[in-house]
C-alpha cells in the first residue's frame, strides 16, 4: 500500500487490522513526512504491529499532484506485490508512476479517489488520469457521487464505496478530563453548552455562518475552533463586531492522539460547510472522529455530510444561518436530546465507520482480486 495520508498516526490503525486478515501480507509505503496547507504533518508511528512500514523520500512534497518517490520502483521489485493498493487520487503523478511499476510485475492495482465533483484537468494530468482509469484492476471511492464521477469520467473496471479511514472506538470514546489535565492542555473552563469546530479555518467550512448562528444563542454558551487557516483574522473581526469575542477560543496543532479528549469537551460538533464551484464536502470525518466520542453533530446538507450523519444527529441546509441557529437551540435546551444523538452516533459508527469495519470491507476488495487473476 502507498499512502501519503498514513503518516498520521490514528490512520495506521486499519493497517493494523488488516494485517490480521487471512492471507494478508502487508507493506505499506509512506513518505517521512507531508507538507500541506503550509503545515509540515511528521510521520507518527502509533500502529505498526503486524506489517512492515517502509519510510521513502518524496519529491516535490506537498505538491498534491505532481509529488512522487523515487525509491518505489526499488520497493516494488523487491517486494514482487500480488496487489498494489495505492492510496491516491488517479490524476496525481505518482498514482500513473505506481500503477505502471506495478504492471511490470504483474501486480493488480487499485486506486482510491474522494473526488465527488466531475472536472476536467489540463494535460499532462488528464492523460494520467487516463491512464490510470483505463488500466486499473479496481477502485474504491470514499462516498458515492465519486462513482458517479468515475463513469462520466469512462472508468469502466469495478468500484466499491468505502472511506479511506475509520475510527478506533477504543481511542475515540467519551473522555472527561481531570482539571489537571484541562488547566496544562488550556481547554476551555466548564459551560453550559460548548459548540465545537474542528478543521482548517477556511471559507468554504461555513465558519462565518456558524458565527451568525451561535451569536444568536442565549443563556451561557462558547465556541471552540480547532484548526488553522487563513479565514481566522476574518472569523475574530467578525466575532468582535458581533461581540461574541470573548466567546470564541481558537485552538490549533493538536495531535490526533489527543483530539478524543478535545471533542469530549463539546455540546455539540457542528460541519457547516458550503458548497462552491471547485469543492463540495467530499465525508467529514471530524463527523465520526465526535460521533464515536457521543458527542451530538450538526451538519449542513453539502456532499456527504447527510449520509455520513444518517439519523444519528442534525441536517440543515447549507448556508442558513437561522436554520443552524435553530438546530443549536434546540440541543442547547435538551440534554436528553443531546444524549440520545450521541448513544446514536456511536452506536453508527461502531456499525459502520471502526478501522477494523473499514479494513474489512477492503480485504473483501483484495480477496475479489485475487480471484480474478
Amino acid at each position: 500500500m502507498l499512502s501519503k495520508a498514513l503518516v498520521t498516526g490514528a490512520y495506521q490503525r486499519k493497517c493494523e487490522e488488516l494485517a490480521q486478515l487471512p492471507g494478508v501480507e502487508l507493506t505499506v509505503v509512506v513518505p517521512p513526512y507531508w507538507q500541506e496547507a503550509g503545515r509540515r504533518i511528521d510521520l507518527e508511528r502509533l500502529h505498526t504491529a503486524g506489517y512492515e512500514l517502509i519510510v521513502e523520500a518524496m519529491r516535490f512534497n506537498g505538491h498534491f499532484h505532481v509529488h512522487y518517490y523515487p525509491g518505489l520502483a526499488r520497493q516494488v521489485r523487491r517486494l514482487q506485490p500480488d496487489i498494489l493498493h495505492i492510496d491516491e487520487e488517479p490524476y496525481n503523478l505518482a498514482s500513473f508512476l505506481a500503477l505502471r511499476l506495478g504492471r511490470q510485475v504483474g501486480a493488480r492495482c487499485l486506486f482510491f479517489t474522494w473526488q465527488n465533483l466531475y472536472r476536467r484537468y489540463a494535460f499532462p494530468f488528464s492523460w494520467l488520469e487516463s491512464y490510470v482509469l483505463r488500466h486499473a484492476a479496481y477502485a474504491i471511492a470514499g462516498n458515492a457521487e465519486a462513482v458517479t464521477v468515475l463513469r462520466r469520467k469512462g472508468y469502466a473496471g469495478p468500484v466499491a464505496v468505502i472511506p479511506q479511514f475509520g475510527v478506533d472506538p477504543a481511542i475515540y470514546q467519551r473522555q472527561m478530563p481531570t482539571s489537571n489535565q484541562q488547566q496544562a492542555s488550556c481547554l476551555l473552563p466548564p459551560a453550559s453548552f460548548v459548540v465545537g469546530y474542528v478543521g482548517r479555518l477556511v471559507e468554504e467550512k461555513g465558519l462565518l455562518v456558524l458565527l451568525r448562528a451561535v451569536a444568536g444563542l442565549a443563556g451561557d454558551w462558547r465556541l471552540m475552533l480547532i484548526g488553522s487557516g487563513p479565514l481566522q483574522p476574518q472569523i475574530e473581526r467578525l466575532a468582535a463586531s458581533l461581540g461574541i469575542a470573548e466567546r470564541l477560543t481558537f485552538t490549533s496543532g493538536v495531535p490526533s492522539s489527543e483530539m478524543p479528549r478535545y471533542l469530549s469537551q463539546f455540546a455539540v460538533l457542528v460541519l457547516p460547510s458550503l458548497t462552491r464551484p471547485n469543492w463540495k464536502e467530499q465525508f467529514g470525518r471530524v463527523l465520526i472522529e465526535a460521533m464515536a466520542c457521543q458527542v451530538p453533530v450538526v451538519g449542513s446538507d453539502c456532499g456527504e455530510i447527510p449520509q455520513v450523519i444518517g439519523q444519528a444527529g442534525l441536517v440543515v441546509p447549507e448556508g442558513d444561518g437561522e436554520a443552524l441557529r435553530q438546530a443549536l437551540a434546540r440541543l442547547q435546551a435538551d440534554a436528553g436530546l443531546r444524549q440520545r444523538l450521541g448513544e446514536l452516533g456511536r452506536a453508527r459508527v461502531l456499525a459502520h465507520y471502526t478501522q477494523a469495519r473499514i479494513a474489512q470491507e477492503t480485504y473483501r476488495v483484495y480477496q475479489e482480486m485475487a480471484g480474478n487473476q
